[in-house]
């Protein structure tokens, strides 16, 4: 969904005898991590998760990459022993089988990717519209955030290829973009605004990193290439874990500077570019508007990325019978169903739905994902040689991280919460009426 998110998705169709004889090394499979978290979520939900956790925000971003990180040990467990293009569905269904649960677990994970393409255009309209007056901003945002959505729609559906055979120098244009913010920002970091008076309740700062938890998911991807990793059992575990400690620092870093080079009331204000806003104390607007245009090259990549592997994630559960079989359709070779109901779902979601609540509807969405992979760690953990008290310690993150972000969402974005309920209990009502309705057959296909 994200950085690199086509070249993956396309290898997974053309990887030819070639590719597979050579086989993705540790930097490759690192640069899929990374690409996969570095896309559009830090431009997303960066100021909502500040203006949650204030002073805090460095420390909540630890919080949420400690979780990434244990994630990420039974990603790498299950991935070096089970390699499959399916990575996070056939973990799943390899340890729980394909049940009511699993099956609603696969309708989740389908429809956070729905999520994140929406959290991805509402970010790019938000960037979008800082070139404008305000005045047209009201109106004009809608417009750039479907504009967002259904142009990369329109290129998965002429020429997938397109933008991903310019993915890696967008990934390496965001990296030298957010280093540069960072070594510039920081002779302006005000080092008072970490106090510790400044930190809101732990369960608000807690919250805080849960709500950016968004911004961690992509390192699975890696899971998704290990069938042409060579020497998996070395490579992948290297791969999870460089990824995921370069971006917790890279993560941090940021928090820092936009923390502390920003006033309180300033970040509130522009808490959906805040980003671009933080490079403005050391590089004035020329800044500004090179990390908003960054921003915009970023989070459009992302949605043309999660598009097509949404789609294709859609099409093969629609194979094995757990989806309409509208989606199993192929038009000219591509899964133009699949593309056109995933863009017109993120439309609506990202048009009606405020950016708050769409960032906490992914990072909830994952976290239920990613608690279901460290369950199935726990379950395989001696086929898989892993140490089962990791698992274990990922599994109780990932639930007291779900807890602590509903708590703080029922008290403080009620609305948010009753929206990310419904997707909930929609997987389980459409996993239970479905195979009833159709009398459809679940099936293996996707092994």
């Amino acid at each position: 969904m994200i950085a690199d998110k086509n070249k993956l998705n396309n290898s997974e169709i053309n990887s030819d005898k070639k590719t597979k004889s050579k086989g993705i090394g540790v930097l490759g499979a690192t640069t899929i991590g990374i690409g996969g978290m570095v896309g559009g979520g830090i431009f997303a939900v960066l100021g909502t998760a500040v203006g949650l956790a204030r002073g805090g925000t460095p420390v909540a971003f630890i919080f949420a990459g400690i979780i990434a990180l244990l994630t990420a040990y039974s990603y790498a467990k299950l991935s070096a022993r089970y390699p499959s293009a399916g990575g996070t569905v056939v973990f799943i269904d390899r340890a729980f089988g394909i049940d009511l649960w699993t099956g609603s677990l696969n309708l989740i994970l389908w429809l956070s990717y729905i999520v994140t393409i929406a959290l991805y255009a509402a970010a790019f309209g938000a960037y979008g519209c800082t070139f404008f007056t305000a005045e047209s901003s009201l109106w004009l945002k809608h417009v750039i955030i479907s504009v967002g959505i259904i142009l990369p729609a329109v290129i998965n559906l002429l020429n997938a290829d397109l933008v991903s055979k310019t993915e890696t120098y967008v990934v390496l244009t965001k990296l030298v973009l957010l280093v540069i913010v960072i070594v510039a920002g920081a002779p302006h970091v005000d080092l008072s605004k970490f106090k510790f008076s400044e930190w809101p309740d732990p369960l608000t700062l807690i919250a805080g990193g849960m709500v950016i938890f968004v911004a961690y998911e992509g390192f699975e991807l890696i899971a998704n290439a290990g069938e042409d990793v060579k020497n998996p059992a070395k490579t992948l575990p290297r791969a999870y874990y460089l990824s995921v400690g370069f971006v917790i620092i890279l993560y941090i870093l940021v928090a820092i500077v936009t923390v502390g080079s920003l006033q309180p009331e300033m970040i509130s204000q522009v808490k959906d570019y805040a980003l671009a806003e933080a490079a403005r104390p050391a590089l004035g607007h020329i800044g500004f508007v090179i990390v908003a245009i960054a921003a915009l090259m970023a989070t459009f990549s992302a949605i043309n990325a999660t598009i097509y592997g949404n789609a294709r994630l859609g099409y093969h559960l629609a194979k094995d019978g757990e989806l309409p079989d509208i989606l199993e359709r192929k038009t000219w070779n591509r899964p133009v169903s699949g593309v056109l109901i995933t863009s017109i779902l993120a439309l609506l979601l990202s048009n009606l739905v405020s950016l708050t609540a769409i960032a906490i509807m992914g990072s909830a969405g994952f976290l239920i994902i990613f608690a279901t992979v460290n369950a199935a760690c726990i379950k395989l953990a001696k086929p898989v040689k892993a140490k089962r008290l990791i698992c274990i310690l990922g599994f109780t993150a990932c639930i007291a991280a779900i807890i602590t972000l509903f708590i703080h969402t029922y008290e403080d974005n009620p609305h948010a919460l009753w929206v990310v309920v419904f997707m909930i209990l929609f997987s389980f009502i459409f996993e239970i009426l479905y195979p009833k309705l159709t009398g459809r057959k679940i099936k293996l296909g996707f092994h």
